[in-house]
């Protein structure tokens, strides 16, 4: 089966300004499956779309992520354009899984999101699973062979179970911490509730750094900011992963696990914004949004709203 899928116009749409006051207008479709020309004197945005919940499936979850990429998209269209013409944003197509060969379908996503880089496009790729963030880093790596990676991830689990029988959702960070030396790996709104013993085990053991639900909000903003400003020292480059079911259930109801005791809007932009500001940051990718379980589309709105913030502090 075919799992990369070209661009698709009809899903940017929106008022006509014929400015490019919206950013349907301002996007632009790049296949990747074609020869890639840019211009040189141009910063490039790519949204990937990883339209894939087998991950999710496999760990028990409740799938629907895979409906998750489009929707984002048709909620980033309406957005009011502020970049300028500088900066520019193209939708670089979806990888899709509808046979469960989770396997095969990292591979292509590695060699997609390593294809990006490549030609100095930075990824934002449209979850998903959080399996995604597996052949995420090693599209990274591929790039950035000899540097020292480090791993944000905004969310209430570690997934940093074992790997038994085959990758899931719950499992993409052990695997990458058993295929290399280095594993710098910062988790930022843990949940003693939904991560037993075993798993902060494993994360000592890993030498995971990571800052509770309890303690991830503006009250200790303070602190927030100095322990990652301490790990974004330690690395060359930062990979940022956003889990959305780290948000309070509140803001995000359409995702793969609930979190009634999440993390607040606030905390995660200006967590968000520290790292951009960096200049390490390399690639992003938001996860677990669910729209079968929405209410209102306001968890696909929050999505839309964070890449919008990330581009705006990259820019």
């Amino acid at each position: 089966m075919k799992r990369y899928i070209q661009p698709d116009a009809t899903i940017w749409k929106g008022r006509n300004s014929d400015q490019e006051l919206y950013f349907h207008e301002k996007i632009k479709l790049l296949d990747l499956d074609h020869e890639i020309s840019l211009q040189k004197d141009k910063k490039y945005f790519g949204l990937l779309g990883y339209a894939c919940d087998e991950g999710v499936r496999r760990n028990l979850g409740r799938v629907g992520a895979a409906q998750a990429p489009d929707s984002i998209r048709a909620n980033l269209a309406s957005l009011a354009n502020h970049f300028d013409s500088d900066t520019e944003i193209v939708d670089t197509g979806t990888i899709r899984c509808t046979d469960g060969d989770l396997e095969k379908t990292h591979q292509v996503t590695t060699n997609c999101i390593s294809q990006l880089l490549q030609h100095n496009i930075f990824p934002i790729v449209l979850g998903g699973g959080h399996d995604l963030a597996y052949p995420h880093f090693n599209g990274i790596k591929t790039k950035f062979q000899d540097a020292t990676i480090g791993i944000i991830n905004l969310d209430a689990h570690f997934d940093l179970r074992p790997l038994i029988d085959q990758s899931t959702s719950g499992t993409p960070f052990y695997q990458i911490a058993e295929e290399n030396k280095e594993f710098n790996y910062l988790c930022l709104g843990i949940q003693k509730a939904s991560n037993h013993k075993g798993l902060f085990d494993t994360a000592a053991e890993l030498n995971v750094s990571y800052i509770e639900n309890t303690a991830f909000n503006m009250k200790h903003l303070e602190k927030v900011e100095k322990i990652i400003g301490h790990f974004v020292s330690s690395v060359d480059y930062i990979y940022l992963t956003i889990d959305i079911d780290g948000f309070s259930s509140a803001y995000a109801p359409g995702v793969s696990a609930p979190s009634p005791f999440g993390f607040s809007v606030d905390i995660a932009l200006e967590t968000i914004t520290q790292i951009c500001n960096s200049k390490k940051l390399v690639s992003v990718d938001l996860v677990e949004l669910n729209p079968k379980y929405d209410i209102d589309h306001c968890t696909s709105k929050l999505a839309a709203r964070l890449i919008y913030h990330i581009i705006q502090n990259l820019t």
